[in-house]
Order: structure tokens, then sequence, then C-alpha cells
């Protein structure tokens, strides 16, 4: 039992016993004290002023003396107004941690076959190119997700929709077979997704070329685009394909199999993966094929000119389409054929989407079809909305060739880290201080990109991130292996601490922080927030942090509190590496 969960019995009992009323203790819910008051928990007693008829002070005072005589977790309290501050007995906290240490995965549930299995899809590339650092966000946030609502006993399986048709897929084909030459990967030395990328920006560039030309000789904008022979090209190469023209699906096939092999190879430096990928281009005729059905159901209706959509007014909303007069489908379409292909596959209980928020209004409109169209979780889906990543240059943009290329960011952050490392690496094997210049920069990246609110815009500043001292994935990775550095110089480590020894404030602090571990997993995974886990991480480094300036360890003269001192570090070194691990980022033993 936390002891959260006893204040909330004891608080309940209290009100029994000094008022008569029956409150049932899940309605009391105790908050950490604010750190300019004395005390752990704290409960607003307000509530209570009309069963207890009498002041807040006089009321929380009668609780606390209840308490302190009743409740042999409470050392003593305060009362601040309205506001009951408890301390709990150091005994309590001791027999608190050697519960932590007795805990197998301390604070992360394992799933049973009756829980609940949820998708969660994040990444969603398109194969025109590389992934850069808008897709780095997305798939941290995704995979982190994913590992969080594992950790609070759900089944979880991650999944990836890739964007692999469409017009923007043709531009760059085109644009490969007019100016490539033959070029491969294998002949350039480029990663396959970096090579279409380049092809993607050429496109873009002589179609902007052909508009000026055009406008030169006397065309509007909107004439000229009308009149462009190279989108006229991408276009027809877009109906070949939907034709199964083998020539074009032939390229397509060769082109988008060097996109993968490069998009895997960064998933893996990353440290993220799927359990299933889905194609848009296998995809699409199965959504066609939904709406072609909801018609004749009642759901959808097609205009004069052939387009079908359907009427969301009643909810609110307006008149969405979903396929267009020429029969092609639009992404809500695939969409709802992908949702098909899923449920077929998996017994979704609950579908996640990692997408960012300028898509809020299109997973308002899915949820409200699919759930028309008799799909168990469709109503409740959740688009997990998230804000964009931007540079202090500004936006990035794919088709100028301005975006930051993830493998480019991920190589610039680990030489960050050797760099600002260079002593600290300097008596290490050369192998170990790579693998830990590669652990401290990715561990940089992932936690700059997650501590932030996830609904928020937010500017990525390597620098920043790189810094070993303030709120950053380095700070956590040098306080674990600041605690391996302990471990490994004590001469013994015991699994329990004696129960006659008693925390001094600062132990307490720590051990109440320790405890709090489970009930922030389980916030993070109700709130779908990465963020609490990150902050949590750094409140717990910090404060191991200031207990480790102000007391001796392995030097302590009394035997009793040294392996008090030793256990706690070891239970604190656990929990951090389990709560980074939430995050993606991976703890060198030594730094």
């Amino acid at each position: 039992m936390t002891v959260e969960s006893i204040i909330s019995e004891g608080v309940a009992k209290a009100l029994k016993a000094l008022y008569g009323a029956e409150v049932n203790p899940q309605d009391i819910v105790p908050q950490a004290t604010r750190k300019e008051f004395e005390g752990n928990l704290t409960v607003v007693v307000f509530p209570f002023l009309k069963v207890s008829h009498k002041k807040p002070e006089e009321t929380a005072t009668e609780i606390g003396s209840w308490l302190e005589e009743n409740v042999a977790a409470v050392e003593k309290f305060n009362v601040v107004k309205g506001f009951l501050n408890i301390t709990i007995s150091p005994a309590f906290w001791t027999g608190v941690l050697n519960d932590i240490a007795k805990a197998k995965d301390f604070g992360i549930k394992e799933a049973t076959p009756e829980s609940k299995l949820v998708m969660v899809e994040y990444s969603s590339p398109n194969t025109n190119k590389p992934l850069h650092l808008g897709h780095v966000r997305n798939n941290l946030l995704g995979y982190s997700l994913a590992q969080i609502l594992k950790a609070n006993g759900n089944k979880v399986v991650k999944t990836n929709i890739v964007n692999d048709r469409g017009i923007h897929i043709c531009k760059s084909m085109l644009a490969w077979q007019k100016w490539g030459e033959g070029v491969t990967p294998q002949s350039s030395g480029k990663k396959g997704d970096h090579l279409i990328g380049d092809f993607y920006v050429e496109f873009d560039k002589h179609y902007k070329d052909e508009l000026k030309q055009l406008m030169a000789d006397g065309m509007t904008q909107e004439e000229a685009e009308a009149a462009s022979t190279l989108m006229s090209e991408a276009r027809e190469m877009l109906r070949k394909w939907e034709a199964g023209d083998p020539e074009v699906r032939e390229l397509w096939q060769t082109m988008n199999g060097w996109v993968y092999e490069g998009f895997d190879q960064t998933y893996k430096r990353l440290g993220v993966d799927f359990d299933k990928i889905y194609y848009e281009s296998d995809t699409y005729l199965e959504g066609k094929d939904l709406v072609l059905g909801g018609i004749e159901s009642g759901i959808m209706y097609r205009k004069e000119d052939g387009s079908v959509w359907a009427d969301l007014t009643p909810d609110g909303l307006d008149h969405k389409l979903l396929l267009r007069s020429d029969g092609t489908s639009v992404y809500m379409t695939q969409d709802i054929g992908t949702a098909k292909l899923r449920y077929q596959d998996y017994p979704i209980d609950k579908m996640v989407y990692v997408v960012g928020n300028e898509q809020n209004y299109h997973f308002q409109v899915l949820s409200l079809i699919l759930d028309k169209l008799g799909f168990a979780w469709g109503k409740d889906l959740v688009h997990f909305s998230y804000g964009m990543v931007e540079l202090p240059e500004g936006k990035m943009k794919s088709r100028e060739g301005t975006v930051v290329d993830a493998d480019d960011l991920i190589d610039k952050m680990i030489g960050s880290a050797k760099e600002a490392s260079a002593e600290r690496f300097a008596d290490m094997p050369e192998e170990e201080a790579e693998e830990v210049a590669r652990m401290v920069g990715l561990g940089a990246l992932k936690y700059f990109l997650l501590k932030v609110d996830p609904k928020k815009n937010m500017l990525f500043n390597p620098k920043e991130s790189i810094d070993f001292n303030g709120n950053t994935g380095p700070f956590l990775q040098y306080t674990y292996a600041r605690i391996q550095s302990v471990i490994r110089r004590a001469e013994e480590l015991p699994e329990e601490v004696p129960g006659d020894v008693k925390p001094n404030e600062k132990e307490s602090a720590l051990i109440q922080k320790l405890a709090d571990f489970p009930n922030v997993v389980k916030e993070a995974g109700d709130n779908y927030s990465p963020a609490l886990i990150a902050n949590y991480c750094y409140d717990l480094a910090k404060e191991y942090n200031q207990f480790y300036h102000d007391y001796s360890i392995l030097k302590e003269e009394d035997p009793k509190v040294k392996v008090l001192r030793l256990v706690l570090s070891r239970e604190v070194g656990k929990v951090l590496k389990r709560a980074a691990g939430l995050l993606g980022i991976e703890m060198p033993e030594r730094m």
C-alpha cells in the first residue's frame, strides 16, 4: 500500500470517527507538500467543512491529531489555514525503501491476458525524402508513449503507415528518370532515402524554373501552373501507377526499396521499432470499398459529379469528401482502409495516432466515420496531437531542401557529445568512449524533445541539450553513472536496510520521490505525456545529487546508515534507468 493510500484511508477513518461522515478514501487525494512548508503530504480540508461544521484550521487540527494518534505512519502534522501538512515517520520510510528494493520492476505493471490491446501509430513517413527533425520528434514521442502504455499493463502494438504513393512520390521518380543518369545508392555512396530526397528537391527546382519562364512569357501564376509540362508528366505517371503500368510500378518498387533501407538504418540509430508496418499502396483500395459500401447503407452519399461524401453536420462538423469525382481516394479514405486492415489483424481496444496538431480536424472526422462504419474503437480513438519543432533559423521545408535530416542531426549530436566529454572519456578505451558518446548524444536529443509538453511547439537547441549540468539527458546519465561508481566501490551491498534505521529528512524525501514513480507512470499513461516521465527523471536526479553532495556514503562510519545510503543509491539508480528507458534513453555504466 502506498503512503498516499495509507493517508487517504486514515483521513476517511478520521472523518468517520470525528464527525460520523462516510467518505470514500479514493475521493481524498493527498499531494506532495510544497517545499516552503514542513511535511511530506498535504490534505486539503475545505471539502470536509460541510461535515465538521467548524473552521478550516480547527477541522485540520482535529483530523491531524486523530491521524497522529491512530496511524503509525504519521509522525506529526502542522496546519496552514485549510491545509493539513503531514510528516511521515522516518521508520515508515525505511519500510517503503525495503519494499521498493524487493519489488520486481518497481513501478511497472505486467500485461495479463485480460489487458487491453492498444495500437500506437507513429512515424508515417513519405517515401520521397529522408526522415527529418519533425519525424524525429514524432518517432520519439510515439515510441515513448508505447513504452509508457506498456508500463501501465496494456498490451501494445507499435505500428507505422508508410505514405508510399501519390503525386509527391511521382515527382521524385520523374526527376530520377530525367536527371538521375541511372544513379543508385551503391554508385553514389548515399543512403537511399537521401538520394531520393535529392531528386524531390531537384523536381521542385526545375518546376519553379519552368513557372518562372512561363510567367516571363506573360502567363499568370495560375495559368503557368496549369500549363506546366513537368507537373503534367508527374500527374500522368501517377495515373499510370494507379492503372498498374508495369514499367512505372517496377521503378516505384526499386526506388521505394532504396528508401526503406535508409529508413531502417535511421530507425535503428534512433532506437525505435515497429511490430507491424502498413503501406498506403495496400490500404487505399480497402478504404475505397468501405466508402462505396457506406453509400448502400446510407452512411455516405454520391453527388451528381460522382464524388462521394459523408454528411457530418448532425455531429457539428461539415460535409467531408471521401472519393473524388474521378474515383481517386483522399487521405481520409486511406486511413479508413488502414483501420479496416488493422482491425482484421488485431483485436484493438484503443487506437492512438501520433500525428501533428495540424491534423486535429482530420482525426475528429476520422473518429466519427469509423464509428459510423462500425469500428468499436472508432469513437474513442486518441489523436496524440503534438506541436511542431522548429530551429533557431525558423521552419523547415522539404521541397526546398532546408530540412534538418535525422541522420545529420544524430551525427551532430554524437559529435557534440564527444567534444563536450573529451576529458571525461580520456581514460576509456576508444571503443567504449565511442559507445558512451553515442548514448550521450542520443540521450541529449531524446530528452530535449520529450521533456516539453507534447502539445506545445518547441525550439530545438542542440547546444543547450548537451549540457551536463542542466535539465538535460546527459545530466540524468551522469547521475546514473555516478551511482554505479558508488555501487562498484562498495565492499558489499545488502539487499535491504535494517528496520531500526531512521532516514534523515533528505533521505526520507528521496525515498518519497522514489515511491512516487508508480503514480507518475500512471499519470503519464492517463495523460499520454512522456514529458511527465522526463520531468520526474530530472527531479529524482536533482534530489539525489543534492543528497550525494550533503552526505558521505562510502565513508559513513555508522554501518547501518551506510547500508541505508547504499541501498537508497542503488534503488535510485534502478528507477532512474527504468524511467529513462520509458523515454528510450540508454544509461552508460560510467562516464
